[in-house]
Order: C-alpha cells, then structure tokens, then sequence
C-alpha cells in the first residue's frame, strides 16, 4: 500500500525520493530490514566451543586435603590451640629463660665485685641492682663512678644505654595494652634485655592467650632473681674468686647471645658491625664517651640501611 501511494504522489508532480529496490515487505527504511537469524556466526560459535576441552572443577572433597597439605608445609596446624593457663605460661617462660642464666649470674658476680671496688658500699651495690636493674647500665655507672667522671655525664650514659628499653617496651606495647596499669608498670619493671628476648618470640610465633602475659612474667621473675643473689654473692665473696676464672668475660657473652639469633636483616647486621666497629676504635676517647659514640652510629647505620632498602613507591 505505501509503495502505490509513493507511486502516485510522485506521478503528481511531487519530487520524491525513488522507493529503493531492495525494500520489501512494505519498508520504506533501508536500515529496517528483516532480521535472519546469524545462522553462520552460531555454526562457527558451536565449531570453537568444541575444540575445547574443558577440565572438570576439582570437588570440594578436596579442599580439606590441600588445605591440610599447605598447613603442614607452612608449619601450622589447622586443629584449634588449647589456651594455656596462666601457670602453663608462667613455667614456659621459667623454662625458657633458665639458659641465658649461664650468662646472667657470672655477669652479677662481676657487677657486684666491681660495684665495691668503685667505691660504693655494699648496700649500694645491692641496691643498684634492685633499683636500677639494667644489666650494662650498673657496669657502666660502676666504672664512670670509680673514674670519677662528672655526675651528670654519669647520668647521661646511663640514660643513653637503657634507651633500649624503649624499643623493646615499644615492641611488647602491642601485646600487653589491654592489661590493667598495675600489670604493665610489674612486666615493665621486669622488662631486661634477655626478659625480652626471650619472651618476644613467645608473643610473635604462638597463638595468643588470654594469659601470654605470664610468660614475661615468668622470664622476667628468674631474670630479677638470678640477679639479685649473684649480685649479693660478689658483694659477699666477690674478693675470694680467681682472677683465673675470667668472669667478666660472661658480659659480652651474654649479649652475643642475646643478639645474635634476632639479626635477620641487613638493617640489623649493619647496626651491630657498625657499633662494635666504633665501641672498638673509640677506647682511647674520655670518661667511656665511645659508649654514646657507639650506641648512636649504631642507631644511625641501622636506620640508613633499612630506610634505603624499602621499595620504590610507584607514583602511579
């Protein structure tokens, strides 16, 4: 019917468009033509999907198996942990501890021979080491004080090497926050270098517990102990033991036990030969300043080394 009338209004005289010879079935428009199905594009669809062979999805049968394979591999056990009572905890950080007490207690016979033999009474060396408590710190104030160097460089070396119990307070602060304030300012007190030592790879590499907190408790208690009866003991009998027996070679023995299983990284490594290095070469410096000397070079090299060491950040 539209191709008749277009037929006739263009006999008329009216300019139309010519109706295009391939529009059929009454379209005027071109672009509507009848849709055929894309018989060809299916044909070609149906030829590829063949071709591939597909691999059947693993059941989740499997899972638990792989899962278990993994976990074994990686050294963990997918079983729940049974939480340890505050005793268990307790005693596993007396356990733990009791090996570096090889190197604690001939480190309180020297501390409390050479605490009397720098001119302070035996009290005062007992009570150092009550109140002080720092290990390195009391051998140091001894021997500042026996040299008579000023007071208050005394205090400053003594302030600069417990500087350290900052990081390790810091490092413990994640894992003690929750408990009361009485608990942290007890585990504080307590908190030494072979304390943390110790009690910091309990906290990183267990499951945590609602009593974890007792194994620093534990290490801290035998630490405390242990050094306050070796200290009273070479107060007391200090001038009757050898020099044969080379006591105060368990100093450096106990720190090199103490730092050497956490140096794992190029920062650590670079701190520690950086130290030794400048504590070695600064001997003949004044009033044992090659302890603030070595102690900060230290810091400083173990800080240049870690901080060049970290991945450049892509801008994008």
């Amino acid at each position: 019917m539209q191709v008749h009338l277009a037929a006739g209004l263009t006999g008329s005289g009216l300019n139309l468009p010519a109706v295009p010879p391939h529009v059929t079935n009454g379209n005027l428009y071109p672009a509507q033509r009848s849709a055929r199905p894309p018989t060809r594009f299916y044909r070609q669809l149906a030829k590829f999907l063949s071709c591939i062979k597909m691999r059947p999805s693993r059941p989740l049968l499997h899972l638990p198996k792989r899962t278990a394979a993994m976990a074994e591999t990686s050294g963990t056990s997918l079983a729940p942990q049974k939480t340890r009572s505050a005793r268990a905890e307790f005693w596993a950080g007396v356990r733990d501890e009791t090996p570096l007490m090889f190197g604690v207690i001939p480190f309180g016979l020297v501390f409390g021979v050479l605490g009397v033999e720098s001119g302070l009474s035996a009290l005062q060396t007992i009570l150092l080491s009550s109140i002080l408590f720092g290990g390195a710190s009391q051998v140091v104030f001894a021997q500042l004080w026996a040299a008579g160097v000023p007071a208050f460089i005394v205090g400053g070396s003594v302030c600069v090497i417990n500087m350290r119990h900052l990081l390790y307070s810091a490092s413990m602060a994640i894992y003690l926050r929750p408990l009361p304030l009485r608990w942290r300012i007890l585990l504080g007190y307590l908190l030494t270098d072979e304390a943390f030592a110790i009690s910091i790879r309990r906290f990183q590499h267990q499951p945590p517990g609602p009593f974890q907190h007792f194994h620093l408790l534990g290490s801290g208690l035998l630490l405390w102990t242990g050094w306050q009866i070796s200290t009273i003991f070479g107060v007391v009998v200090g001038e009757t033991i050898p020099e044969s027996w080379s006591l105060s070679f368990a100093i450096p023995l106990t720190f090199i036990a103490v730092v050497a299983p956490i140096l794992k990284s190029r920062s650590d490594l670079a701190a520690a030969v950086t130290a030794g290095s400048l504590a070695m070469i600064g001997q003949p410096l004044p009033w044992n300043s090659w302890l603030l000397l070595a102690a900060i070079g230290g810091i400083l090299a173990g800080w240049l080394v870690h901080h060049f060491n970290q991945p450049a950040v892509d801008p994008a």
